[in-house]
């Protein structure tokens, strides 16, 4: 996975222009952690008996989302990538997703047909925002997946696929719980309302040799029970995210939010969100998925 990494750096810092493009992304990561949570899921492609370029397949329940598939600049448009992308797609078929998607550079029409060929339609943008830790205490009910006793854990779990299953039939991030559990990545922050039933989930990736990079919380999936009250749900849910990053000793939290939710993006810019970047969600098949403007979730698809 070394070269997998360095090749996904070269990659992007070429492609985006940084004066060092093996300076992206500084000490995050994004490929050792997504190998380790899913080897299986994980794709090379080989040119001449050296890596050329590679992928990595997520699978949360009936959806599939892949990235950062990434391509050594000396290979592009060779044809790697739609290889790699065949090969995503069998990954797909086999899990039996219903909705699948990415994340990709809105400005690039390149990137965007090439994933049209594999049945993938731009739809809204994806801020990825962040803004500055405030350190106040949550006034959310909140517990820690990896507090739990052994005994609580799977009930939990059962809760999150519950809550996750009632915004989209089958949406489950087990995976994803497991494994910033397993490799130690961060935490799983579980809100509750009064009658003990799950408020809210959000799976946070904490500071470097992780997703979040030094100084960061990354939420990378955070979800507000649906319904009535949702919105509300949604704020606590963050407050509590904000709560947990300070306690970590955390400057920074980050989180993506696909403008289509569009009550969910406007609440957090009010809490003074900032977009750094932003790109496209493309999915298939062209339909909303969970892109909806009653739903209250961040996630960030890149």
């Amino acid at each position: 996975m070394q070269e997998a990494d360095r090749i996904m750096r070269l990659a992007f810092g070429t492609f985006i222009g940084l004066p060092d493009p093996m300076s992206f992304a500084g000490d995050a990561d994004y490929v050792y952690t997504r190998y380790r949570a899913d080897p299986s899921a994980a794709l090379v492609a080989e040119v001449g008996g050296k890596i050329a370029g590679s992928n990595f397949a997520l699978h949360w329940g009936s959806v599939g989302v892949f990235g950062p598939l990434t391509i050594h600049p000396d290979f592009w448009d060779k044809g790697v990538a739609r290889r790699l992308l065949e090969e995503t797609m069998d990954i797909f078929a086999r899990w039996q997703v219903t909705h699948a998607g990415l994340f990709t550079f809105a400005q690039s029409s390149k990137h965007v047909h090439l994933y049209q060929k594999f049945g993938f339609w731009p739809r809204f943008l994806t801020a990825i925002m962040s803004k500055p830790v405030d350190k106040a205490p949550s006034a959310a009910k909140m517990a820690r997946y990896s507090q739990l006793t052994g005994a609580e854990k799977e009930p939990a779990i059962e809760a999150c696929k519950t809550l996750t299953g009632n915004i989209y039939d089958g949406l489950d991030l087990r995976k994803e719980i497991y494994s910033v559990d397993k490799q130690g990545l961060g935490d799983t922050i579980l809100i509750y309302d009064d009658s003990g039933s799950l408020a809210g989930l959000a799976i946070c990736h904490c500071g470097p040799g992780t997703e979040a990079g030094s100084g960061n919380c990354y939420v990378k999936f955070g979800a507000s029970a649906p319904g009535q009250g949702s919105a509300e749900r949604f704020e606590r849910l963050l407050d509590a995210c904000e709560s947990f990053a300070g306690s970590q000793g955390l400057s920074r939290i980050v989180a993506g939010v696909n403008t289509g939710r569009h009550d969910a993006y406007r609440r957090m810019i009010a809490r003074k969100f900032c977009t750094d970047i932003q790109g496209v969600a493309m999915h298939r098949p062209d339909e909303p998925g969970y892109d909806r403007k009653d739903v209250y979730l961040v996630d960030d698809w890149r």
